[in-house]
Formats: C-alpha cells, sequence, structure tokens
C-alpha cells in the first residue's frame, strides 16, 4: 500500500491501528456463526480483522485501484469474498444472494453515503440483524439524541423509528490515514419491530416539516401542510402538550400519535 494514492471524491480514510480495528470486530459482536457484509473494503484492514472472527465476509468496494490488493487479500482468506462493486448502488437482491440467512454489517462509510447507506438496509431488507458503522460523530449524537437537546431532530426520529441506536466509542481524527477533518464514531444500529404509523409516508412527511423552522411551534410549522393551528393545539393537548410546544419535545411515540391523529388532514 505504499505507492496508493487515496481518491478524495470517495471520501477515503482509512484505519490501521490493530486495537481499534480488533476494537470495532468485537464491539459488532462477530462469532464464528456470523456472515458480515463489509460495505467500503478500503485498504483491507477491517476486512482481514473480520476474517479471523466470521464464518463469512463479503467486502464491497467501489474503488478500482484496490481491486489487485483486496484480491490478494481474499486468496490469503477462504472465508472472504471481494466485490467491486458501489453497494449503494447494487440491488438488495444482489447483495443478499452472497448470504445463506439473516447477516451482519461492519462499515467504515464515507461520511457523505452515511445515511442513504443506512436507509437503505433499514428499509429494503429484513435480514440485517445489526449494523456496526464509523460515521462522522456530529451524525452518531443525532442518531442517538434524546428529545429536548439541540441534536435531535429529523434523522434521529426517523433512524429510531426503525431501529435501536447505540453509541459505542468515540474515534478520534488522528486515527485514519489520510486524518478526516472531524472526529468520528461507531455507533450499533440494531433492527427493531418498532411501534409504526398508521401512513409511514404521512409521518415522515410530518415529522421533516415538524422541524422545518426549530423556534417555531409545531402548529405554525405544521400549518404548512394545510392543518390548522387549532387542530395541531387539540392534538397534542390530548396527551398532555400545551400549544407552545416544538418539535423537539415531542418523543417518538407522541409523533406517531400526532400522525395518526391528523393525517386526514394531509393531501400527499
Amino acid at each position: 500500500m505504499e505507492n496508493f494514492k487515496f481518491k478524495k471524491e470517495f471520501g477515503q480514510n482509512f484505519i490501521f491501528d490493530g486495537n481499534l480495528l480488533s476494537a470495532i470486530v468485537s464491539d459488532a459482536g462477530i462469532t464464528s456463526d456470523d456472515e458480515v457484509l463489509e460495505i467500503g473494503a478500503g485498504a483491507g484492514t477491517l476486512t482481514k480483522k473480520l476474517c479471523e472472527k466470521a464464518k463469512k465476509v463479503v467486502s464491497y468496494e467501489i474503488d478500482k485501484n484496490l481491486t489487485e490488493h483486496l484480491y490478494e487479500i481474499q486468496k490469503q482468506n477462504q472465508n472472504l469474498q471481494v466485490e467491486m462493486k458501489d453497494a449503494l448502488k447494487e440491488n438488495i437482491d444482489e447483495i443478499e444472494k452472497h448470504f445463506s440467512g439473516n447477516y451482519k454489517i461492519v462499515a467504515n462509510l464515507p461520511y457523505y453515503i452515511t445515511s442513504p447507506m443506512i436507509f437503505k438496509f433499514l428499509e429494503q431488507t429484513q435480514r440485517v440483524s445489526s449494523m456496526t458503522v464509523m460515521v462522522q460523530k456530529e451524525v452518531a449524537e443525532r442518531f442517538s439524541a434524546k428529545e429536548n437537546s439541540k441534536e435531535y431532530g429529523i434523522a434521529t426520529i426517523m433512524i429510531n423509528y426503525h431501529a435501536d441506536v447505540e453509541y459505542l466509542r468515540t474515534v478520534g481524527r488522528q486515527m485514519f490515514t489520510p486524518p478526516p477533518n472531524v472526529d468520528s464514531a461507531l455507533i450499533k444500529i440494531t433492527p427493531a419491530n418498532k411501534e409504526k404509523a398508521n401512513n409511514d409516508e404521512i409521518f415522515a412527511l410530518m415529522v421533516k416539516t415538524a422541524f422545518s423552522s426549530r423556534r417555531k411551534t409545531l402548529s405554525n410549522n405544521l400549518s404548512k401542510l394545510g392543518i390548522s393551528k387549532s387542530d395541531v393545539d387539540n392534538a397534542i393537548g390530548d396527551f398532555g402538550k400545551p400549544p407552545t410546544t416544538r418539535a423537539e419535545q415531542l418523543s417518538i411515540h407522541e409523533f406517531i400519535l400526532l400522525s395518526n391523529k391528523l393525517q386526514k388532514f394531509v393531501k400527499i
């Protein structure tokens, strides 16, 4: 890897510290019974650690310059299958052909594909048992935030609508090569059978609109959907919230109740 040139367009930041790599595999709970999807094999350092523990590892990598290097690692690990493809663009069915049953995802994701990649697997399949991913620290804080905090917002609600999120560890920028401009964090996302709204599309639209102006009240923001302020105030009053309530003061459960109560007023 001495002559390898990092590609800025792929957001590549690789980890070479053995202790951190082992910690990631441990945090992901990888055992000899597990089949693992690695997204973003990169230099293959995490790939090799995963192969030491897992029954099978399927690693996707978009950068064709890494093909020879990763195929060499594949030769050395009989339980590894390298796919030089873009996992974000690949059809879920094609990805899942490589696995006999449920599988775990472990990934050091480029920051710019974090949310699209996570939601691709949360929304399109039931076969992922967990996702242990390295993300920007700020994103990890938003995903794991609680109501009444400045980090709590659309991303918090939508990911926790599908899964449980655990903030595992902070990883300083100096642990990466080349170092990014911000710190990272390792999170574990476990899909769960969560309470759902009557209409997922209306729920998502209502959450997005509710946070469109954080300083405004819920009733002011939701009026953009054609819902009268009095109808919003009556709906939140049913679960003990005053008319001055703002979006960050509602739990996910309360947003579900609100969506169900007001869905008849929303046109999509």
